[in-house]
């Protein structure tokens, strides 16, 4: 097996344990919202506690990723997720529930850290698209099918059952992770945890325009997903009447365009250039939402259009998330981990903020969700302008 496919492999299926806790989560949430009786804002709450602890955390194991190698916070990230997810399991109330997602969330944040750093070891520029594309056409089956095994889970044991499974799918990672990735961090390499370092770093990055808009261009395509992942539950059971099974499958169709689109970002990086790929696709995912919400409010809102308007709004979004994740990244080798683990943070908190915002506003009906999405996707193009405006500029 060529090493890129390995890597890609391994790294993808640790990658895919903490969204697989939310995608084969979400059909349970109207059986949870009926058995805690927590309401619909209550239940989208614990989804936003996780976004928000794996988003904090996310500034945690960046340093410790870069000091101990990338292995040991996997390690820990990994057995913090895995007592998360049995509290998750034995919940007796909705306040339980929030606090061990939260819990879940602190754990799961490193799923997400350290395999970027990783591939910033390995690879930059295209081939590092190219990964990060091959890391997440293996997540791709996450979205595809952890719906569809939550529906039969919840048949067969409840929504409990759910987090049992997660349970399991940890414990696998750990067997992973000990046996199939090898470290890729050299002792030599590895930087001290200094407060003043970190500062003067983190202080860098900050007033790095280019790395800040970047961040904020796939944050805002991440905030969107987010909105869409704490409605469509309600929309698609509700406003649509579909079954838990049904929802599975709209959600898997609408999670196929993001996916499939990823697996071009590295060759159309390649052949236009990787700024000029995020500049359209996050123009074209901008008017294809903006597009939805005319057609809704013209009455046209039936669960077919909003399927296949969300699918080709999230093919754009597939091209711009893993090409802004590794163009953040690139001109920061000797901090790759502290990057990756700002920039995580700053995406994820900026998605617990976007389902914050707007979940005063939802209703149920299938209108306030793409609004919320067709509003991230206008911000994301107009910091877009900005970046391309600023990277002009510093290439003058």
């Amino acid at each position: 097996m060529p090493p890129m496919i390995r890597t890609a492999l391994v790294l993808g299926l640790l990658s895919a344990v903490s969204p697989f806790a939310i995608d084969m989560y979400l059909p349970a949430m109207p059986a949870i919202e009926s058995e805690l009786g927590a309401g619909v804002s209550g239940t989208q709450a614990t989804i936003t506690a996780y976004f928000l602890s794996f988003g904090l955390a996310q500034l945690i194991y960046g340093p410790l990723a870069d000091r101990f190698g990338r292995k040991p916070p996997i390690f820990a990230g990994l057995g913090i997720f895995l007592v998360g997810t049995v509290l998750c399991a034995v919940a007796p109330d909705i306040r339980f529930l929030i606090g061990a997602r939260f819990l879940q969330g602190l754990g799961g944040a490193a799923l997400m850290v350290v395999p970027r750093a990783i591939i910033r070891d390995l690879h930059t520029g295209p081939e590092a698209a190219k990964l990060m594309a091959m890391i997440m056409l293996v997540i791709f089956v996450s979205p595809m099918l952890a719906p569809l095994a939550g529906s039969g889970v919840i048949a067969i044991g409840g929504w409990r059952g759910v987090f049992w499974v997660i349970a399991a799918a940890s414990l696998v990672s750990l067997a992973l992770l000990a046996f199939a990735q090898p470290e890729t961090l050299r002792p030599e390499n590895r930087a001290a945890i200094e407060p003043r370092a970190l500062r003067r770093n983190a202080g860098i990055l900050l007033r790095d325009p280019v790395f800040m808009g970047l961040t904020f261009v796939g944050g805002l395509g991440i905030s969107s997903f987010f909105v869409f992942l704490t409605s469509a539950p309600f929309v698609y059971t509700g406003t649509y009447g579909l079954s838990p099974t049904g929802f599975s499958i709209a959600f898997a169709m609408n999670a196929i365009g993001f996916f499939a689109a990823s697996q071009a970002a590295g060759p159309l990086g390649e052949r236009l250039g990787m700024e000029t790929v995020v500049f359209w696709a996050t123009a074209g995912f901008a008017a294809v939402a903006s597009a939805l919400v005319l057609v809704v409010l013209a009455g046209g809102g039936s669960l077919p259009v909003v399927v296949g308007m969300l699918f080709l709004a999230n093919a754009f979004l597939g091209l711009v998330i893993p090409s802004t994740m590794v163009m953040a990244l690139d001109p920061h080798p000797e901090i790759a981990g502290l990057a990756s683990s700002l920039g995580g943070t700053l995406q994820m908190v900026a998605g617990a903020v976007a389902v914050t915002l707007a979940s005063p506003f939802f209703d149920g009906s299938v209108l306030p969700m793409v609004a919320a999405i067709a509003l991230c996707g206008i911000s994301a193009f107009a910091v877009a302008l900005l970046v391309d405006r600023s990277g002009r500029r510093q290439a003058v």
